[in-house]
């Protein structure tokens, strides 16, 4: 068993080290490929995630209108901003949120008919705003 295996943070610690010193021939490799690629998937998938409970509230906040609440205000607020800062750290990921937002939407619909108990076919199969008025500070439907 290696230090990878064993001790994942203390591996990391040896590999960031080992960059430092420029020793690039006793690198993990393999293992350091893998951990880099994962990270920028976890990014992606932070994206993802982020949208989609972003797109679940508003869809509830405007279909469910009743049942607004300060919590769903503060849950909706909270996303938008979530989603700056990922996109503000990895600005690549820019150019892939309305990719994103097409398969965060199937979702976000059928989690908004699940919460709400509002049928699924009340929700338009396809979003009905953009993705500067999702994100729009001020935008509640």
């Amino acid at each position: 068993m290696n230090l990878y295996q064993e001790d994942f943070y203390a591996w990391t610690q040896e590999q960031a080290n080992l960059v430092k010193l420029k020793a690039f021939d006793k690198l993990d490799i393999v293992n350091l490929f893998e951990e880099i690629e994962c990270m920028g998937k976890r990014e992606k998938r932070e994206l993802a995630s982020r949208l989609e409970v972003l797109l679940m509230h508003l869809l509830k906040w405007k279909y469910q209108h009743e049942e607004q609440s300060k919590s769903w205000q503060r849950t909706i607020r909270e996303q938008r901003h979530q989603i700056k800062m990922v996109i503000k750290d990895n600005p690549s990921l820019k150019s892939v949120i309305n990719e994103y937002m097409v398969d965060a939407y199937s979702y976000a619909r059928v989690s908004a008919a699940d919460e709400s108990g509002v049928f699924l076919k009340n929700f338009p199969v396809q979003c009905e705003w953009g993705i500067t008025q999702i994100l729009d500070e001020d935008f509640f439907p």
